[in-house]
C-alpha cells in the first residue's frame, strides 16, 4: 500500500511540474502575442495533445508569429514552408540527389526537406495543389516519411501548425476531408480587443522588440505529453465525449436539427481528439483531471472542420456553429 502511495504522489509531483511549466509557457506567449488568449490556449493544448493545429484567420493576426513563438517558447526546432501553387511535394519532404565520389562510384544522398523539423508551420495551406497538400498526410498522421521507397523518420515530437486566410478563395484548394480529420483542432482567430492592439502598437513599433521566453525544452514537452495521457478521465467526462460525437452524426441517434442540417458528421478521430484535448486542458490548468466543462469548451475547434452541411441546411442560411451550440446543450 506504501509503494502505490509513493507512486501516486510520485505522479501527482510530475503532473505538477509539467503544469508550472506550461504555466510559464503560456504567460511567455502572452507577453508577444496581444489579445489572443484563447488561441494561445488552445494551440498549447493541441501540442500537449500531441497533434496537429489548423490556424483559420485574416491577414496580419500574428499567425507565423505564434507558430514561431510557440516554436521559441517550447524549445522546438521550427521551420516554416510558405505554400504557393508551384510548390512540389519534394521541397517539403526532400529528395535524392546522385553523387559522385572520388572514385567515379555513384549513389543516392537523401536530402531532408522542412518537415524534418519539431514544429512545422504550413503557411496558407490551401494555396498549394492537392499534391503537395497530401505530401504532408503520410507525416502528420505516422510521423515519417517514404521518399523513393524508403523510410525516413521524423524528429520527435513533430507537430503541424497550418494556416489558411478565409477571405481570398481565388487560386486555393480546399483541403480534402481525410487531411482536416488530421488536424487535432480548428483554431479561429480574430481580432483583438482595443486595449490589447494598444499594447501591440507600442510593443511592435519600437527600437527593440523582446523575443519570446524559453519555458521548457522539447524532453520536458515531451515528457508533458506523456504525463497529460496518464491523467485520469471519469466515466462521465467519457460518456459525455461518447455521447455528443454520436449525436453529431446523421442517424438514429442524432437529434432532428442534426439529421436535417448535417451532410455527415465527425469521426472516432473527434472522440480521441476531445479526449486527449480535454486531458491536455486539464493539465495546463493545472487539474488532475478533466471535465464535461473542458469537452464543451474544446467542442467547437474539434468538430467545425469535421462537420459539412448538407443543401439545404446552407440554402437555409444555416452554419456549423448552428449546429455545434445546438450540441453543447446536449452537456449542459
Amino acid at each position: 500500500m506504501a509503494s502505490i502511495n509513493d507512486a501516486g504522489k510520485q505522479a501527482i509531483q510530475n503532473l505538477e511540474v509539467a503544469s508550472a511549466q506550461l504555466g510559464k509557457a503560456r504567460a511567455a506567449l502572452k507577453q508577444v502575442i496581444f489579445g489572443q488568449e484563447q488561441v494561445i490556449d488552445l494551440c498549447l493544448t493541441t501540442i500537449v495533445a500531441g497533434g496537429h493545429g489548423l490556424i483559420v484567420g485574416a491577414p496580419g493576426l500574428a499567425k507565423t508569429k505564434l507558430a514561431s513563438a510557440l516554436g521559441r517558447v517550447l524549445g522546438l526546432d521550427e521551420k516554416r514552408v510558405q505554400f504557393t501553387p508551384d510548390l512540389m511535394p519534394a521541397d517539403i519532404l526532400g529528395s535524392e540527389v546522385l553523387e559522385e565520389n572520388e572514385r567515379g562510384q555513384k549513389s543516392f544522398r537523401f536530402v531532408p526537406g522542412p518537415v524534418f523539423c519539431q514544429l512545422l508551420m504550413a503557411d496558407e495551406i490551401n494555396r498549394a495543389s492537392p499534391r503537395t497538400q497530401s505530401a504532408l498526410l503520410q507525416a502528420m498522421q505516422e510521423h515519417h516519411v517514404t521518399v523513393a521507397g524508403m523510410r525516413h523518420d521524423l524528429p520527435q515530437p513533430f507537430h503541424v501548425l497550418a494556416t489558411q486566410n478565409p477571405i481570398e478563395q481565388e487560386g486555393t484548394y480546399p483541403l480534402p476531408e481525410a487531411q482536416l480529420d488530421r488536424f487535432i483542432m480548428q483554431i479561429d482567430i480574430t481580432y483583438p480587443p482595443l486595449e490589447a492592439e494598444r499594447r501591440m502598437l507600442f510593443s511592435t513599433t519600437g527600437v527593440d522588440e523582446a523575443p519570446p521566453a524559453n519555458a521548457m525544452s522539447a524532453a520536458e514537452l515531451m515528457q508533458a505529453q506523456r504525463f497529460a495521457r496518464t491523467i485520469p478521465v471519469g466515466e462521465q467526462v467519457a460518456d459525455a465525449i461518447l455521447r455528443v460525437v454520436r449525436a453529431a452524426r446523421p442517424g438514429p441517434e442524432a437529434s432532428q436539427m442534426v439529421n436535417d442540417c448535417m451532410a455527415w458528421g465527425p469521426s472516432p478521430r473527434a472522440s480521441q481528439a476531445l479526449m486527449l484535448g480535454a486531458r491536455a486542458k486539464a493539465l495546463i490548468d493545472g487539474r488532475l483531471s478533466p471535465s464535461v466543462e473542458d469537452v464543451a469548451d474544446l467542442l467547437e475547434p474539434v468538430f467545425k472542420h469535421r462537420m459539412a452541411l448538407n443543401f439545404s441546411a446552407r440554402a437555409d442560411g444555416k452554419t456549423v456553429g448552428d449546429v455545434i451550440t445546438h450540441l453543447k446543450g446536449l452537456l449542459a
